[in-house]
């Protein structure tokens, strides 16, 4: 636990609540002071972004000095008895936050007194809200409660262990506002249906967990996003033998990897299948991306230079596709997933000069200004690094803008993904050429670019000449020659740039 005006990941309660909220007819508590009870109030903007006419279900438990001199035990106890009564849920979750976590207080012991007066099952979240993220917390929730349902189906003889005639699978892993989930479900579903495959459960989202009982009539799982699943996953490999893909399906060599391993899977259970025709299919009928990425126009691509920055998933397919399909340099490529490193390590070793793993926003703003590529690929935080550096960003994982909670069909796995990712690729490099199209035919541009190390404090003064004859540059590499100028004026302990320190620089650097 750190203090920070800005995360690439939120606290642990965040994670827990967003499991909550997916599942349908759960019902989640939040222990928390004033303050920290923001998630409720983003119930409209839950709504807003997943196009949801539901309310969020969430419910604040707040903890102010008149329940810390009494103790919150009475209060949090009828808040999930009076939540029982009111929406009778199938299950209440209750989970404090990083400040109430301080209290230090028996919060199993209030969910075992409130279980005695509910008809709702009641759990207590087991994260530790000091030691890990939103993400991690999730990947630990959607667990705990997959373990708990299907323990209480053993018990009451209630658990469907025999596998279905069909192949099938569970989808686990699509959740509240994850980085186009709704779009991925639906590519998710027409893949499953290619390959001759039922999917038995999608869960969390919209999903019941009176139906988790169900859950090991599937042959297989598959996760579509490391971030939450995997430790899903896990258990239930290894108390019901389920083997599990968590190949990322983004990407022309990782759909392909994907599809070869489901076919290794399908062989444990005696059914032979050969995906070969449906693979050669898609890439000519489906997916532009193969003939696409060896055209004329992403043939100008060969040699520019990216980095790629977001969630383990999202930043690995990336990184592969942008060297792979498009012959990009990527100069660096890195993840906020700091818990999964060694996997991320391995999966984009020699795909790009430099591995980065860092949850720190601020480095990440010096590296790119510092490497200077012609194009980002990263969060929204590296949008607006990348808008005022003037370097072009394509947005690939959360944290992301309302923006990238698009109405209109954009996955990003499956072929359909492929499409939609080529062109997020080619228009992120292309677009770049418009301030120069603005100058061009009379236009403007107003674009402040800063120096290559976003945390520097001591900004250079430009003379009005100077800034005169900086306008006069196409705007598409004004950015580059601004921070090449300021380069060289602080490297000469200049304190104003004027012209003659222009043509000093130019002349030094052209050598």
């Amino acid at each position: 636990m750190k203090l920070a005006y800005w995360m690439y990941a939120g606290p642990a309660h965040i994670g827990t609540l967003r499991i909550a909220s997916s599942f349908k007819n759960v019902h989640a508590i939040m222990h928390a002071p004033l303050g920290d009870d923001y998630f409720v109030r983003l119930v409209d903007m839950r709504s807003m972004l997943e196009r949801d006419r539901n309310f969020t279900p969430v419910t604040a438990s707040i903890v102010d000095r008149h329940v810390l001199a009494r103790g919150s035990r009475e209060k949090v106890v009828n808040n999930i008895c009076r939540k029982d009564k009111e929406e009778n849920p199938d299950l209440i979750i209750l989970t404090p936050t990083c400040t109430s976590s301080i209290l230090q207080e028996d919060l199993s012991n209030f969910v075992k007194r409130a279980s005695l007066e509910s008809t709702a099952d009641v759990l207590l979240a087991d994260v530790n809200h000091y030691r890990v993220n939103e993400l991690q917390a999730s990947d630990r929730t959607l667990e705990q409660i997959i373990a708990f349902y299907l323990d209480k189906a053993v018990k009451d003889k209630s658990i469907q262990l025999e596998k279905s005639i069909k192949p099938s699978i569970n989808i686990l892993g699509i959740v509240s506002l994850g980085f186009h989930n709704q779009h991925d479900l639906i590519e998710l579903k027409r893949f499953c249906h290619d390959l001759d495959i039922e999917i038995n459960q999608i869960i969390p989202e919209n999903s019941s967990v009176n139906d988790l009982k169900l859950l090991p009539r599937a042959w297989f799982n598959l996760i579509p996003y490391r971030e939450t699943g995997l430790m899903a996953a896990r258990f239930l490999e290894k108390e019901f033998n389920m083997p599990y893909v968590d190949i990322v399906p983004i990407g022309l060599s990782n759909i392909k990897s994907c599809v070869r391993k489901i076919e290794e899977i399908l062989k444990m259970y005696q059914l032979n299948k050969n995906y070969t025709s449906y693979l050669e299919t898609q890439i000519r009928h489906v997916s532009q991306a193969a003939w696409f990425s060896r055209s004329i126009d992403c043939q100008n691509l060969v040699g520019k230079t990216a980095i790629v920055f977001g969630d383990a998933t999202h930043a690995s397919a990336m990184t592969k596709i942008l060297h792979e399909n498009m012959g990009i340099h990527i100069l660096w490529s890195g993840t906020y997933c700091i818990h999964d490193a060694q996997w991320f390590q391995e999966e984009v070793k020699g795909y790009s000069d430099q591995v980065i793993i860092t949850d720190d926003h601020q480095l990440v703003a010096d590296l790119i200004a510092k490497t200077e590529p012609n194009a980002i690929f990263g969060t929204q935080m590296e949008r607006h690094i990348g808008k005022r550096l003037n370097i072009p960003c394509g947005v690939i994982s959360s944290p992301v803008h309302i923006q990238n909670f698009p109405l209109s069909y954009k996955p990003f796995v499956g072929y359909e993904g492929t499409n939609q990712i080529a062109d997020l690729i080619y228009n992120s490099f292309t677009l770049g050429m418009e301030d120069h199209l603005l100058d061009l035919f009379g236009g403007h541009d107003t674009t402040d670019v800063i120096t290559n190390t976003l945390s520097v404090k001591n900004e250079l003064a430009w003379s009005s000449e100077a800034k005169q004859e900086l306008a006069k540059i196409p705007g598409f590499i004004r950015g580059k020659v601004k921070r090449n100028t300021e380069k060289f004026a602080r490297d000469n302990h200049y304190d104003c740039i004027d012209l003659q320190i222009m043509y000093e620089a130019k002349e030094k650097i052209s050598r």
